[in-house]
């Protein structure tokens, strides 16, 4: 498996991120990292508030705008998306498979940072790619139903069904958020056993985990 995979986008240089199946490869994590209890929907919480619970809140994003803040989502083919402010004022992680994107996942993160979009950099974690994603109708249904334009994020397969671009379903929708600013989006998980888990490859693997620090 990979050590860590670094963003390419131009962020200050007190912002460190990066996606990693090895929590010891980032030596900017803490050993007692606390994640959240993701559920596929499109809540978000702030840095802090994950720090005070007890135990892992259900959401699928996080923000921070305090130094010290860190930011972290779990992936197995899901779309994992860092967001940085080109100031470093603010940071955010969040969690997008399809039914988080589908439930506006990013469009809340981005609400819930108080930068102007035209001032956010987003950068697209490892991911299931089209080739690899099969969904039913019911699921390109839900986003069409949102902007008919993601029909272009869909390709219909042999088998009557669809191939759907997690990648490119997120850049519509932060297109319409008003970022400018979009990077990554160039890994399969399904595909690239030697580097990522992939659920929809096998089951029981492990998880990914991306992340990004406000130093």
């Amino acid at each position: 498996m990979m050590g860590v995979i670094r963003p390419d986008w131009p962020a200050p240089d007190n912002v460190v991120a990066g996606t990693t199946t090895i929590l010891t490869d980032a030596a900017e994590l803490p050993r007692d990292l606390k994640l959240l209890n993701q559920v596929h929907g499109a809540v978000v919480v702030s840095a802090e508030t994950v720090r005070q619970a007890e135990k892992p809140l259900d959401a699928d994003a996080v923000t921070g705008q305090c130094s010290g803040d860190l930011c972290a989502v779990r992936t197995a083919d899901c779309l994992p998306v860092l967001f940085c402010s080109r100031d470093a004022a603010e940071i955010a992680a969040a969690h997008a498979g399809w039914r988080g994107l589908a439930a506006g996942v990013l469009e809340n993160t981005v609400a819930a940072m108080s930068v102007p979009p035209t001032q956010l950099m987003a950068w697209l974690g490892p991911a299931i790619s089209q080739k690899n994603f099969e969904v039913g109708s019911e699921v390109r249904d839900a986003f069409i139903a949102h902007d008919p334009r993601a029909a272009a994020c869909f390709e219909r397969n042999e088998r009557g069904r669809w191939q759907a671009d997690l990648y490119g379903l997120a850049r519509q929708r932060l297109a319409r958020c008003g970022l400018q600013a979009v990077y990554g989006g160039q890994w399969c998980t399904f595909a690239d056993a030697d580097r990522f888990h992939s659920y929809r490859r096998n089951p029981e693997c492990g998880r990914m985990v991306s992340y990004i620090h406000l130093k």
